[in-house]
């Protein structure tokens, strides 16, 4: 029988990929600024909540057009869309919180009493826009013959596609194919409008699917890089924002940044042209909105009687009818009847209208015939989630909810910096009181456990300044709480760990044989606590709601890395520290001394002692000892 093989540790190895870690993640905190020192205190910057800096928290009532409590489908459309009009200006940190079936509680940190009431109870319309100028998106291309979808409808290099189009999920980076999904006359919608154009061949309008383009449109389509449409339409200062702007498939609130968009008047004023990106990284300039979400009296996802497919109907107020019936009159005899609906034409795009909410493009439809009646159907081959999600838009960007103010309150950082300090002092004070145990206690080997808060401490950090760069995390008092309790878990492994050690040494067992015993059994125990610590923390953030959501966030990711810290640095640290001579022999100050932990007999040091050759017929001490005749004869 074969005798087990024997798992030899490489402490080196944990060390080294710990190392490897720390060095990305300060890479990654310094950004370009690796070889400027002087702009490295900007990259550590800690996102602060309001609770830390001053904002303004306002609670308001949402009432519902026909009146009544409103549906929780509506207030959960109403808190999206105020999360996203405050997180769009730049603002980080931003909470909209439901309070019971009718109250919102929005807390915007850095902003006036007055800009915040503005931001989160102005309505937020839905703005109808023609399309002056498109770009498809340019970034690095993937190998798909697909075409690229547009903000909420799939493309479609040609009007004539084949019904057997096929849907892709991967969208192309080359096309410059216009959306399939059209508005066209509800009385006529299952109608082709024209003879060119096949309703059953339009793709789904979510940014997800696309058709497979035809040959003969792409062979006629122009480069990606061509701007399609009419510039002379569009001003001068709306065309230096659209060279300007560079889009990113996904992208719903960097571009406003990039082109200055700070203020929701910048993109949402109706009297003004603006740019806009869609989700696949194409780039509009629009023109002055020729119709207000304010002017739409109901929208309704329905499946289609005709053709067993999913479409949208819209119904518009009288005002809104005529206004509606112009633009598409507009657009469908000056371009798409003129035969300008052709990829080869410098107007190609101009029929198109573009379906804006906080000015991000959430449709972008062909106009195929004058709609004059006030009513319209939106068509493209949608899947029933789809002309759900497009109705929502429709219905709650066009119809949202009232808000009646109820509180407005001003919030000082001086309040959160005295508690901030308070809970620091108070963490100093815990963090002593371990130091001295670990060292009054485990003597030599609270350095290790010294050493761990510190690389644990810093991983946090690190991790903290991380998420403030990259996903624009902002830490509150209950966040700082969630840190401070990391100590008691980091502190609770390395006893653990610590204590099996110290009973493998009791037995008898040499200090190497006994690392390796002991972490096999703390190990598992380890896990366990941190797992069952993880899963409250995972827990208590899924249910939980507002500053709770902090402490649970940052209880979560500590104990990830207390278990980073005990595996990687802890444990290997320990290993090499019992090939030393101090620790190997069980020195009084090592915290491993087998007399003062009362070791059962025989108990032999780790660290093995210098062996000297005898020659034959030498006697030994402890041999004459035992003999004391061979002192005499000088044999043993």
């Amino acid at each position: 029988m074969a005798a087990p093989t024997k798992t030899v540790p490489h402490p080196g190895r944990a060390l080294a990929a710990l190392v490897a870690l720390i060095v990305i993640m300060l890479l990654g905190a310094l950004g370009g600024d690796l070889f400027s020192p002087g702009h490295w205190h900007k990259d550590f910057k800690i996102g602060l909540g309001l609770d830390l800096s001053s904002g303004t928290q306002v609670t308001m009532k949402a009432v519902p057009p026909t009146g009544g409590i409103p549906s929780s489908a509506e207030m959960n459309e109403a808190i999206s869309i105020i999360l996203a009009r405050v997180n769009g200006t730049g603002n980080s940190g931003a909470l909209v919180q439901p309070e019971g079936s009718q109250d919102l509680t929005v807390s915007v940190p850095g902003e006036t009493s007055q800009q915040t009431v503005k931001l989160v109870s102005t309505t937020a319309y839905l703005n109808f826009r023609q399309t002056l100028l498109y770009q498809a998106y340019t970034g690095p291309a993937t190998p798909s013959a697909s075409a690229t979808p547009s903000a909420s409808a799939s493309a479609n290099p040609a009007t004539n596609a084949s019904p057997s189009a096929s849907v892709s999920a991967t969208p192309s980076t080359s096309s410059t194919a216009k959306t399939s999904a059209k508005i066209v006359p509800a009385a006529s919608a299952s109608a082709t409008p024209s003879s060119s154009a096949s309703a059953s061949a339009s793709t789904s309008p979510s940014a997800s699917a696309s058709a497979s383009p035809s040959p003969s449109a792409t062979s006629s389509a122009p480069s990606s890089s061509t701007a399609l449409g009419d510039a002379s339409l569009v001003n001068k200062a709306t065309l230096a924002l659209f060279n300007k702007l560079t889009c990113t498939p996904g992208d719903t609130t960097k571009w406003k940044q990039q082109v200055g968009y700070t203020k929701a008047n910048d993109y949402d004023n109706p009297a003004v042209q603006i740019v806009s990106c869609d989700s696949s990284g194409g780039k509009y300039a629009l023109d002055k909105a020729a119709v207000q979400g304010n002017q739409i009296s109901g929208a309704t996802a329905t499946l289609s009687s005709t053709n067993n497919e999913w479409v949208v109907n819209l119904t518009f107020k009288s005002a809104g009818a005529s206004a509606f019936g112009k633009l598409t009159s507009d657009q469908y005899n000056k371009y798409y009847a003129a035969g300008q609906d052709n990829p080869a034409t410098s107007d190609y795009w101009l029929d198109a209208t573009a379906i804006v909410l906080d000015g991000n493009i959430a449709s972008d439809d062909e106009i195929q015939g004058a709609i004059l009646g006030g009513n319209a159907q939106i068509t493209g081959n949608f899947t029933q989630a789809t002309a759900m999600q497009l109705q929502s838009v429709l219905k709650y960007g066009s119809l949202p909810l009232s808000f009646t103010i109820l509180s407005v309150d001003s919030v000082s950082a001086q309040l959160g910096r005295a508690q901030l300090n308070g809970g620091l002092i108070a963490a100093a004070i815990g963090l002593g009181l371990v130091v001295i145990y670990s060292f009054l206690y485990y003597r030599g080997l609270g350095l290790v456990s010294v050493s761990s808060l510190i690389i644990a401490g810093g991983l946090a950090m690190l991790s903290v300044v991380l998420l403030t760069k990259y996903q624009h995390f902002t830490l509150e008092l209950s966040g700082i709480a969630g840190l401070i309790v990391a100590i008691g878990i980091t502190a609770d492994s390395f006893v653990v760990f610590f204590e099996r050690l110290r009973d493998e040494v009791r037995e008898g067992k040499q200090l190497r044989p006994a690392v390796e015993a002991g972490w096999k059994r703390a190990r598992r125990t380890i896990l366990v606590s941190d797992t069952v610590s993880f899963l409250a923390a995972l827990l208590l953030y899924y249910f939980s709601i507002g500053e709770v959501k902090g402490f649970a966030y940052t209880l979560g990711l500590t104990t990830l890395i207390d278990i980073l810290v005990v595996f990687s640095f802890t444990k290997p640290m320990v290993t090499l520290l019992a090939r030393t001579r101090f620790y190997g022999n069980g020195a009084p100050l090592s915290g491993l001394d087998p007399a003062r932990l009362g070791a059962r007999a025989p108990w032999r040091s780790s660290v093995p002692r210098a062996t000297v050759k005898r020659r034959p017929g030498t006697v030994t001490r402890s041999a004459a000892t035992r003999n004391p005749a061979a002192r005499d004869t000088g044999e043993a």
